[in-house]
């Protein structure tokens, strides 16, 4: 695959690529128990609507049922099945009370709200997706019950694989602590990526593996910050696993600071992180923890830190802090009106207004024969306008492949299969395939049409595979035209957004560690380290998004690839510099001709990109040691 990256351009290597890892078995075992067996009872008690409703919440709620912890998986699960309800209401009277003018009008509406809320991060864009693909179900799919029923079935499938997720086992579950698997496992990933990094240290891999760990980092502490009913952790076993976390972060940091240095580390101080890794997920003691030399101040901080991080394991610990903060109003509404939210909701807006006036052009001259579910055409054209998918031109290649051979396959299925029994028999196997498909586009795209295509068929309506593709493939082209309009606000808003925000965060931290906090407030200091690494990982992840894009695309976001690189060495300098003044108080020549070098690097390339970022005006230490 690596060769065949190299030899074709990025946005169809990206099409050919897909995600790696063991199969998730307990994911799967609850999508086979969601749609399929919802299904069956509605069909089983004559109320086959109902059942198509709740098997529709089901199968989106199973798209967004990805690994992590019960927690996380409330808000990742819940928050769009809840926007998707409302969806469906708005969708539902729309469709029946107003003209087809005024519902394109309603909807397009609806996709600007959505795309703009979709920029705040990944929850929120479920949410916008999952809102827009039920108000074109509600709206274009004839149902017997009144809206508020629809929803109210909907929230209900959506409830019912939540509830499964929250009750059923999962393979990394201990016995005896049952409800701490994914936060367990994600705790032991950030020790396991602190002895990886250390591993690496003075090698090529180093870079790499630091950004691994922010990965491990992040992954945690969305594990441990799901929605609870208190502010804090409130059981004895929670608050030790929090404070586990806590004790990974002055090891994460020596660990920056010793990559930073790229002297080599003895193997023994690769020892301690793994065997804390073990300890975590065992929920056992560490034992003796081999201590590395303390001959330079990164060196005597993983000292430090190994010995709090064993106190903490042995004895216990009050540090429920997981170093975050929450997300102001204020900062939620700017970023739904700046440029990204603007720009992102514009393409919504257009790309689902027009998917909505095509479909009922089309509608109301006959194309679609005799029957009435127009809404596959605008649902298609939101999850292709998603840039979580992937690249524009990977997204579009993925969905008509994906949905020519779900067509295909349920054509087949479709001529054998008894009916009902056989339908809600498949629509049961794709649910069981839909954590597996997740990984490629075009895969989850050929589930997602077998199985909706199933409930259709169960609900009453004749077999609509071949007309499916024709709508897919018009939806592309309405996604691809809009996707290339040259003046929907400033092109690259996105990556540019993202980008400022990492910039801004990298200053705030740097200011804190050359200020007068760096040793009296650390708890203070990691908060804002891991802002600055989360929102560089962001920015990387939407900037490498923008050049597997096509040319005529990929160009707007040039030069930010650099300067993200530059904030990325900055970020790693003054994590160096925070250990180095945590030892002695004073930075050496090196780092201050460092951080200087990379201020004045970043200026310039910060001027190439068009960036606008508000600076550390005046640094509050001497930077000379």
């Amino acid at each position: 695959m690596s060769r065949l990256s190299a030899a074709v351009p990025p946005w169809l290597a990206h099409a050919l690529r897909a995600q790696r890892g063991p199969v998730p078995w307990s994911a799967v075992v609850r999508g086979a128990l969601a749609a399929g067996p919802l299904l069956l009872v509605a069909v089983l008690s004559g109320r086959t609507s109902v059942g198509v409703v709740a098997a529709l919440g089901a199968m989106l709620a199973g798209i967004n049922d990805r690994p992590g912890s019960r927690r996380a998986a409330v808000r990742r699960l819940g928050v769009p099945a809840l926007a998707g309800a409302g969806g469906l209401l708005v969708g539902s009277y729309a469709g029946q009370h107003v003209g087809a003018v005024t519902l394109t009008l309603l909807l397009t509406v609806l996709g600007l709200l959505a795309g703009a809320v979709s920029a705040v991060g990944p929850v929120a864009s479920g949410a916008g997706t999952q809102l827009l693909v039920a108000a074109a179900i509600g709206a274009g799919m004839p149902l017997p019950e009144p809206g508020w029923q629809r929803a109210l079935f909907f929230v209900g499938g959506a409830g019912w694989l939540l509830v499964l997720r929250l009750a059923l086992p999962t393979p990394g579950a201990i016995a005896g602590d049952y409800r701490f698997d994914g936060e367990r496992d994600a705790v032991g990933g950030v020790y396991d990526a602190v002895a990886a990094l250390l591993e690496a240290v003075g090698g090529p891999d180093a870079p790499g593996r630091r950004v691994a760990l922010t990965a491990a980092l992040d992954h945690a502490q969305d594990a441990l910050g799901g929605p609870r009913l208190r502010p804090y952790a409130s059981s004895a076993a929670e608050r030790r696993l929090h404070a586990q976390y806590a004790a990974a972060l002055p090891l994460a940091e020596a660990a920056t600071a010793l990559a930073w240095a790229g002297e080599a580390v003895p193997a023994r101080a690769v020892e301690g992180p793994r065997r804390l890794a073990v300890a975590v997920r065992t929920s056992t003691h560490t034992g003796p923890l081999p201590a590395p030399s303390r001959s330079a101040p990164a060196l005597r901080a993983l000292d430090d830190a190994l010995l709090h991080a064993a106190d903490t394991f042995d004895r216990g610990g009050d540090d429920s802090a997981l170093h975050t903060r929450r997300r102001t109003a204020t900062s939620l509404a700017r970023t739904v009106l700046g440029s990204a939210g603007r720009e992102y909701g514009l393409r919504v807006a257009l790309c689902f207004g027009a998917g909505v006036a095509v479909a009922q052009a089309l509608h109301h001259a006959r194309w679609y024969g005799s029957h009435a579910h127009w809404y596959w055409l605008p649902a298609t054209a939101v999850f292709l306008v998603k840039p979580d998918l992937g690249p524009l031109a990977s997204r579009v290649i993925c969905r008509a492949a994906g949905t020519v051979l779900g067509a295909v396959l349920f054509a087949g299925f479709a001529a054998l299969l008894p009916r009902p029994a056989g339908l809600v028999a498949l629509v049961a196997l794709c649910g069981a395939l839909i954590p597996v498909a997740t990984r490629h586009f075009a895969a989850q795209t050929a589930v997602v049409t077998v199985l909706v295509l199933s409930l259709v068929m169960v609900g009453g309506e004749p077999g609509a595979s071949w007309s499916r593709i024709g709508e897919t493939l018009l939806a592309c082209a309405i996604v691809l035209l809009v996707g290339h309009l040259p003046a929907l606000g400033q092109r690259g808003g996105g990556v540019r957004a993202r980008l400022t925000h990492a910039a801004e965060a990298a200053h705030v931290y740097l200011a804190h560690v050359l200020g007068d906090g760096t040793t009296d407030d650390r708890a203070g200091r990691w908060t804002l380290r891991r802002e600055a690494y989360r929102a560089l990982a962001e920015a990387r992840a939407s900037i490498d998004l923008a050049a597997a894009e096509l040319p005529a695309l990929a160009r707007h976001a040039e030069g930010t690839d650099e300067v993200a690189a530059t904030l990325e060495r900055l970020v790693d300098t003054t994590t160096a510099c925070a250990v180095q003044l945590d030892d002695n108080g004073r930075l050496t020549p090196e780092h201050t001709e460092r951080i200087t070098a990379l201020l004045d690097e970043l200026a310039e390339g910060r001027e190439r990109a068009g960036l606008v970022v508000k600076e550390v005006q005046a640094l509050p230490v001497p930077l000379a040691g």
